[in-house]
Order: structure tokens, then sequence, then C-alpha cells
């Protein structure tokens, strides 16, 4: 007799999984499945802290999809990050001489070290407007995930 029990996922599991982060209308943003399975060490930032939390205590072998709403997952759309930049500004805090266009992730150096990143949505003369919100930031959103192992 066998007194086995089934893994469950805590804050420092080693996990084999396949997930899927989807749009609300099931537009796949990353996913897994059918490719290879992705193998992580929970708590080490390879997946959003929120994600992880969807995890803990699932035990090995699940197959569950959630919804995750917008303060769930990447937060609300604050109009606060929607910035003015000066082209000056712009061309010392980035890759130099870099021609960006509308729509463009461009990534910053940040005071004191590190870096942050807008998406480029108008140029206006001297002046470049940049949204600051996380691109998924005020959508629903569907993660699934198949647990295959937990160690």
């Amino acid at each position: 007799m066998s007194n086995a029990t089934t893994a469950v996922v805590n804050e420092t599991s080693y996990l084999t999984l396949h997930y899927r982060l989807a749009a609300a209308d099931g537009t796949d943003i990353v996913t897994t499945f059918g490719g290879t399975p992705a193998t992580l060490l929970m708590g080490q930032g390879q997946l959003a802290p929120f994600l992880e939390q969807r995890l803990l205590g699932l035990p090995e072998g699940t197959h569950q999809t959630f919804t995750l709403t917008a303060l769930e997952g990447f937060g609300e759309r604050n109009p606060d990050l929607i910035q003015a930049v000066s082209k000056a500004t712009l061309a010392d805090n980035s890759v130099p001489d870099e021609e960006y266009s509308v729509g463009d992730l461009v990534t910053f150096n940040a005071p004191g070290g590190g870096q942050f990143a807008g998406v480029l949505r108008e140029l206006r003369g001297d002046t470049a407007i940049f949204d600051f919100n996380h691109p998924l930031a005020g959508q629903t959103l569907q993660f699934e995930v198949q647990l295959i192992s937990v160690l």
C-alpha cells in the first residue's frame, strides 16, 4: 500500500507545465501548448507574481483556466502614465540615433540605473507622447495551465 500523496505547488516548487495567456476573446498572447512544456522555479520572476499566485495550492496533474480581471492582471490603465517626452530627452536616454515610429516600444534608461519602457503614441514637433502603461493593462485575460510535474 502506497502513502504517496500528490505534489502540490508551493512558493518554492519546481514546475514543468504548459501555460497559455490569452486575451478575453481567446487570442493567444503566449502559449507553450503544442510545443515544449515550460520549466520554472516559483518565486524567481519567471512568471508574473499574479500568475504564480493562481498556481499556489494546485495539485500536480491539474488542467485549469482562470479568468483574470484587469485589476487581477496588469492593472487598470492609468492616464497619468501617458507622458510627453522631449525629443532631446528621448535621444539622451534611449538608443543613440534611433528613428522611432508610432507604435514602437522604446526602452529608456531610468534615473539611478535600470530601465523602463513605453509605447510611442504620437510625435508632435519637438515632443513625443508615450504610454508607459503595461501593454496588457486594462484587459481581462485568460490564464490556462496544465501542471505536468511539481517538485
